[in-house]
């Protein structure tokens, strides 16, 4: 935040990976976003939940909370959740989210682990005739182990329609949900067991058909750049990855 007028979030940490525009293998593809208006005390709430845990300090007044004014004709709000104040909140949103979509389901996740009842979900939604795409890192990747995991996952999804793609470039370290091109859910939940259950997360929801086209546009530059997967391409995936898989499988709930 600054000035408490002005807030940030998604991917991007302070790391030299983020110097870049994925333009090689030591620059991370991400995405990030600027916020004003009323949201930004929504930013602030969520932050201050934090700093109180930490600090025991409570910032209040003018100077962290000024009067926002509106900026604009877009709906939004921020999503948080915490292991002391409602660890499966997201996760909930998220199943609703999906629940709810009646055409499309659009995902990037830099960390694809999901639980049983996002995977039901999701297979669901193909069920009902939603289109789901799902993009993730490719061989690029900062946690090899969550690539095995991930990967064990995929032969029921890419059996039942889904497709996944895999970034080619780089590490791609996008956290975004597009749901039927009108809802945008971004920030720092990954789409794994650990947000789910065990982290403090925060994601901004966006409700905006045109801001969701937009970043549909965005999500389908970005499948130019990858591999897309297939079933056949999963199940003769080599002997020595089918084993790695099976060692690290039992640990997903930690990742």
């Amino acid at each position: 935040m600054v000035d408490g007028k002005i807030a940030f979030t998604g991917g991007v940490g302070i790391a030299d990976q983020w110097l870049g525009n994925a333009e090689n293998e030591d620059y991370w593809r991400d995405i990030h976003f600027r916020m004003e208006g009323p949201v930004v005390s929504q930013v602030q709430a969520a932050f201050n939940d934090n700093w109180i845990k930490t600090t025991g300090e409570v910032l209040h007044g003018e100077d962290f909370f000024p009067a926002q004014e509106e900026q604009g004709k877009i709906s939004a709000h921020m999503f948080i959740s915490s292991p002391a104040g409602g660890s499966e909140n997201m996760q909930l949103m998220y199943m609703l989210a999906i629940t709810a979509a009646e055409k499309s389901i659009d995902l990037q996740a830099a960390y694809f682990v999901p639980d049983e009842l996002i995977t039901e979900a999701l297979l669901a939604a193909v069920e009902r005739g939603v289109h789901v795409r799902i993009m993730v890192p490719g061989k690029h990747i900062d946690q090899q182990m969550v690539r095995f995991v991930s990967k064990a996952l995929w032969g029921d999804f890419l059996k039942k329609g889904v497709e996944i793609h895999t970034f080619k470039p780089t590490m791609m370290h996008n956290k975004m949900l597009i749901i039927d091109q009108r809802m945008v859910s971004v920030g720092s939940t990954n789409f794994d067991m650990r947000s789910f259950h065990l982290n403090d997360e925060a994601s901004l929801n966006i409700y905006d058909t045109n801001f969701a086209k937009a970043m549909t546009r965005i999500f389908e530059q970005d499948i130019e750049r990858c591999r897309h997967y297939d079933y056949a391409m999963w199940h003769k995936r080599p002997f020595r990855q089918k084993v790695l898989e099976k060692i690290f499988l039992p640990f997903k709930s930690q990742l």
